[in-house]
C-alpha cells in the first residue's frame, strides 16, 4: 500500500532509526567529562530534597508562590469543572495512515493533557480538594490508554503502523511529557489521593514505570536517545525526551542504583545531542524550536545539577551560552523571527525562559532581551509542561523590573552552521548556507530574508500544518520545501535537491557583506559550474549579485523572490507596499521579463502568519547564456 511505503520512508527521512554520519559531530562528551559513572551515586539528591517548591499542604508558602496568579489558576480550574475526558477511538489513530491527518488524534489527547495540568495547578494553588476528583479522572483516564504517543510517532514502534501495541511502550515527546506530568502529580497529591483511596497512587506509580522508567534504561533503540551511534543526526528530540524522562526517574525513583543509571544515561544520550550540534549555538531548526531545543537542553541541565547536588554544572561551557544567545540574534523584532528550516515566521518568544537561560549562563543579553519581551505579555500558564510553569512562576517577580530598551549586535556569523544575521537602524537580513539535509530541512541554500522597520518584506513562507507527508518521501512535494519558492535561482530549469552532499561552498562573511557559491546546491543537471551570490547591505540598500558559469545552456534561468506586500510592476523596478512601508527592487528589464504570481494560502498555518495569499516574483531571463551577472538592488527609506 501506498501509504504505508510513504509511512516507512519517514523512519528514514526524518526519525533517523538508521545511523547516518553527519559532518557536524564533534565528540566534546561535556557531561561524561564531569564525572565518573563509579562516583555518581556519591553526589546524588534522594528523597526529592532537590525540590524547590512548596508541599501540597503548605498553604501561605504557595499563596506566596503564586501572587498575582493565584486567582486565576483557580478560574481556569473552574471553567474546566465539568470537563468531559475525551476517548480517542481506534479510527484516530488510523486516520494517520489513512489521510495524513494528525489533529484528529492529537487535539483530543491534548486537550486531556492540557486538562490535567489545569486541575493540578489550580489544587495547588487552593488546596480545597475541589479539583481532586477530576485529578484522579484523568490520572485513571490517562492509565487507561494503550499508549501515550502520538499516532504519528507509533510508526517508529516494531509494527511500523499508528495503532499503538501494549507490547512496546514508545516514549516520544507526548508521553515524555505526559510521563514528567504525571510524575509531579504523582509528588504533589499521592498523600492526598491514598486518603482516597491507594489505589490510584499504586496504579499511577505503576503506569510511570512501565510506560517510562522501564523502557527508558531497557531500550537503547529509541532513536532520539542515539545510544547505539555516532555522527547520527539528532534534534529537539533528545534533550525534550530525556529532559522529561530524568525529571519522572527524579520524582519517583529513590533506589540510588537505578536512578543512577538512568542519570548516567541521560547524560551518554545528552551529550551526543551536543555533540551534533554546532558548537557556533545556532539552532538549524529556526527560531520556532529554539525553545523545544535549546529550552529543553537547559530544562534538562537545570535538573541534573539539582539531583547531583550543584556538582554537574556546564553552563560555563561557550556553547551553552551560544545556543541560547540563538534567540536573541534571531528575533527580529513586533514578534517577527529569522524562520529558516521549519521556523514560522512569527515567533512567541518565552520571556520567562530565556530570562531563566539567561541567569544560568549569566547572559545579560538575554535577560535585557527577556525584560523587554515581558512587558508586552503576560505569562502563560496552560498547557502541558508543568515543570516549565512552575519555574516560570519562581521567576516572575524578578523579571517584573523596568529595565533599558535591549540592542542586538549590528552583525551575527555562525560559522559552522552558516546563518548570517545583520542590521541597520531600519533594516534586518538574514541568509544561510548550509546543506540541505538539515534537522526540519527545506532546500534553501543561499537564500535570505528582508524586513524593513520589523516588517517582512522578502520572505521564507514556512511551514504549513503538518501531515504524514511532512516526515516521509513526499516531503519536497510540499511547495513550502522547494528551493523554488525560497529566494533562488533556479539554474537551467533545475531546482536545488536534498541531500547532505547537496550544501554551500565558497563561503564569505563580514560585517557587512555576504557570499556563497550556491552551484553545489544543485545536481549535476543544473550543469552549473559555478554560481555565485552575493549580499551587501548599508544604510539604505541592499545590493543582491548572482555571477555563474553553466558547464552547458539547456534552459533560461529563473530568479525567484516571495513577498506578502502589494506588488506594482514599472520598466525596470517593482514597488513593493506592506503596512504603508515601502521599498522599490530594482532590476535589469532587458535581460528579464518579470511576473507575479499570487500563491494562495489555504493552510491555517501560513494564513495565520500571511494572510490570505502571499506573492512570488518571477524573474525570467530573455536568453540562454553560459555564464554572467543578474544584479538586483532593493532600495529602502
Amino acid at each position: 500500500m501506498k501509504h504505508m511505503k510513504t509511512v516507512i520512508c519517514a523512519l528514514i527521512l526524518w526519525t533517523a532509526c538508521t545511523p547516518i554520519k553527519i559532518h557536524a559531530y564533534t565528540e566534546r562528551n561535556l557531561l561524561q567529562n564531569q564525572i565518573s559513572k563509579a562516583d555518581l551515586k556519591e553526589i546524588l539528591q534522594l528523597n526529592q530534597s532537590w525540590v524547590t517548591y512548596p508541599a501540597y499542604e503548605e498553604r501561605q508558602e504557595w499563596n506566596d508562590f503564586f501572587g498575582e496568579y493565584k486567582d486565576s489558576l483557580i478560574h481556569y480550574g473552574e471553567q474546566l469543572l465539568n470537563y468531559q475526558w475525551k476517548t480517542i477511538p481506534a479510527t484516530a489513530y488510523l486516520e494517520f495512515e489513512r489521510s495524513g491527518n494528525r489533529d484528529i488524534m492529537e487535539t483530543p489527547f491534548g486537550e486531556n493533557n492540557n486538562a490535567l495540568m489545569t486541575f493540578m495547578l489550580a489544587e495547588l494553588a487552593e488546596g480545597k480538594g475541589r479539583f481532586t476528583d477530576q485529578l484522579i479522572n484523568g490520572v485513571f483516564h490517562s492509565c487507561e490508554m494503550t499508549s501515550w504517543a502520538l499516532a504519528a510517532h507509533l510508526i517508529t514502534q516494531p509494527t511500523h503502523r499508528a495503532l499503538p501495541t501494549p507490547k512496546y511502550q514508545l516514549i516520544d515527546l507526548t508521553a515524555g511529557d505526559l510521563g514528567g506530568l504525571l510524575s509531579w502529580i504523582y509528588y504533589f497529591m499521592h498523600k492526598e489521593f491514598d486518603k482516597i483511596d491507594p489505589e490510584i497512587s499504586r496504579r499511577l506509580r505503576q503506569e510511570l514505570e512501565i510506560r517510562i522508567m522501564e523502557p527508558y534504561l531497557n531500550n537503547d533503540n529509541f532513536w532520539w536517545m542515539a545510544i547505539n551511534y555516532k555522527g547520527q543526526m539528532v534534534n529537539n528530540w533528545n534533550p525534550w525526551c530525556n529532559s522529561n524522562a530524568l525529571m519522572t526517574f527524579m520524582l519517583m525513583e529513590n533506589n540510588v542504583d537505578k536512578l543512577s543509571k538512568a542519570v548516567w544515561k541521560s547524560m551518554q544520550s545528552v551529550d551526543k545531542y551536543l555533540n551534533y550540534v554546532h558548537a557556533d549555538g545556532a539552532c538549524e531548526e529556526g527560531p520556532s524550536y529554539w525553545g523545544h531545543a535549546a529550552g529543553k537542553t537547559l530544562d534538562y541541565l537545570c535538573l541534573l545539577k539539582r539531583i547531583t547536588g550543584g556538582h554537574i554544572d556546564i553552563f560555563h561551557e561557550p556553547q551553552i551560552r551560544a545556543m541560547g544567545e540563538y534567540i536573541s540574534r534571531s528575533y527580529v523584532g513586533n514578534g517577527w523571527v529569522v524562520n529558516f528550516a521549519d521556523a514560522s515566521a512569527k515567533g512567541e518568544a518565552d520571556a520567562h525562559l530565556i530570562y531563566r537561560y539567561g541567569c544560568a549562563v549569566s547572559s545579560s543579553e538575554m535577560k535585557l532581551f527577556a525584560f523587554n519581551l515581558a512587558k508586552s505579555k503576560k505569562l502563560s500558564l496552560k498547557g502541558r509542561d508543568i515543570f516549565r510553569a512552575l519555574e516560570a512562576l519562581a521567576i516572575n517577580k524578578e523579571l517584573q523590573q523596568k529595565i533599558t530598551l535591549y540592542q542586538k549586535p549590528d552583525y551575527t556569523w555562525y560559522s559552522e552552521t552558516e546563518v548570517f544575521l545583520q542590521k541597520t537602524q531600519h533594516a534586518f537580513f538574514a541568509a544561510k548556507g548550509g546543506y540541505n539535509d538539515e534537522s526540519h530541512n527545506h532546500n534553501d541554500i543561499g537564500t535570505f530574508s528582508l524586513w524593513i522597520d520589523n516588517t517582512p518584506f522578502i520572505i521564507d513562507a514556512g511551514v504549513g500544518t503538518y501531515t504524514r507527508q511532512t516526515f516521509s518521501d513526499e516531503r519536497y512535494s510540499i511547495w513550502t520545501m522547494q528551493s523554488d519558492f525560497h529566494n533562488l535561482p533556479k539554474i537551467n530549469g533545475i531546482s536545488q535537491q536534498y541531500g547532505k552532499k547537496f550544501k554551500a561552498s565558497q563561503i564569505q562573511a563580514s560585517s557587512k557583506h555576504f557570499s556563497l557559491d550556491i552551484s553545489t546546491a544543485y545536481p549535476q543537471e543544473a550543469a552549473v559550474k559555478e554560481w555565485i551570490r552575493d549580499y551587501k547591505l548599508n544604510e539604505h540598500t541592499l545590493i543582491i549579485k548572482d555571477k555563474f558559469c553553466l558547464t552547458e545552456v539547456k534552459d533560461v534561468n529563473i530568479i525567484h523572490f516571495l513577498t506578502p506586500g502589494k506588488i506594482q510592476i514599472k520598466k525596470n523596478l517593482i514597488r513593493i507596499n506592506n503596512n504603508n512601508i515601502k521599498i522599490v527592487l530594482y532590476f535589469n528589464s532587458q535581460a528579464f521579463e518579470v511576473n507575479q504570481e499570487e500563491i494562495i494560502l489555504t493552510d491555517k498555518r501560513l494564513s495565520a502568519v500571511w494572510g490570505q495569499s502571499i506573492f512570488r516574483l518571477v524573474f525570467k531571463a530573455k536568453e540562454k547564456s553560459r555564464q554572467g551577472q543578474y544584479i538586483f538592488k532593493i532600495k529602502y527609506q
